[in-house]
C-alpha cells in the first residue's frame, strides 16, 4: 500500500511539472546514458528555475526501476560561452528506487552543468547528485548522469 501511495504521488508530481508555465524555454525530453539508462525531462518554470527528472531502468540482472524529480536553480551569469548558454545548477529533489526485494525513497541534491545550444532546441548536461535514502533505512549513494534533451 505504501508503494502505491508513493508511486501515485510521484506520478501526480510529474503531471504538475508538465502543466507549469515556462518563460521562453519550454519542455525538454531526452535520454541519460549509463547505468541505469533513463528518459530525462525538464520543464522550465522561470528563466532560471526548472523541474527536472528521470524515469530509469537498469539493464543488469537487478531489474531496478528509478524515478527522480528535482527543483533546479541555474546560474547563467557565472560562466560565459561564446555561443549558446552554459549554466551551473544546483537543486533538491526526491528519488524512488524499486527493486524486486525493496522500495527505497530518498532525498537528492543535484549539482551539474547545463549547455544550451544557440540555434538548436537541445541541451546537454552533466550531473552528480549525493543521495540519502530515508526509507526503508538510511543509506548514502552518489548518482551521476550525462544526457541530452530536445526542447519542444
Amino acid at each position: 500500500m505504501v508503494r502505491l501511495v508513493v508511486i501515485l504521488t510521484l506520478v501526480g508530481a510529474l503531471f504538475f511539472c508538465a502543466s507549469t508555465v515556462a518563460q521562453g524555454r519550454g519542455f525538454g525530453l531526452g535520454i541519460i546514458l549509463g547505468e541505469p539508462t533513463a528518459i530525462s525531462f525538464k520543464k522550465w518554470s522561470t528563466s532560471t528555475t526548472a523541474i527536472g527528472g528521470a524515469l530509469a531502468w537498469s539493464f543488469d540482472k537487478k531489474k531496478v526501476f528509478h524515478l527522480h524529480i528535482d527543483y533546479l536553480v541555474h546560474k547563467f551569469h557565472i560562466l560565459q560561452a561564446q555561443k549558446g548558454e552554459l549554466a551551473p545548477y544546483y537543486g533538491i529533489g526526491g528519488r524512488i528506487k524499486i527493486t524486486p526485494h525493496e522500495t527505497r525513497v530518498g532525498v537528492r541534491i543535484p549539482l551539474g552543468i547545463n549547455y544550451t545550444f544557440e540555434r538548436l532546441p537541445l541541451d546537454i548536461f552533466l550531473e552528480f547528485a549525493p543521495l540519502l535514502d530515508l526509507v526503508p533505512a538510511t543509506n548514502f549513494e552518489l548518482d551521476g548522469a550525462i544526457g541530452i534533451r530536445y526542447f519542444f
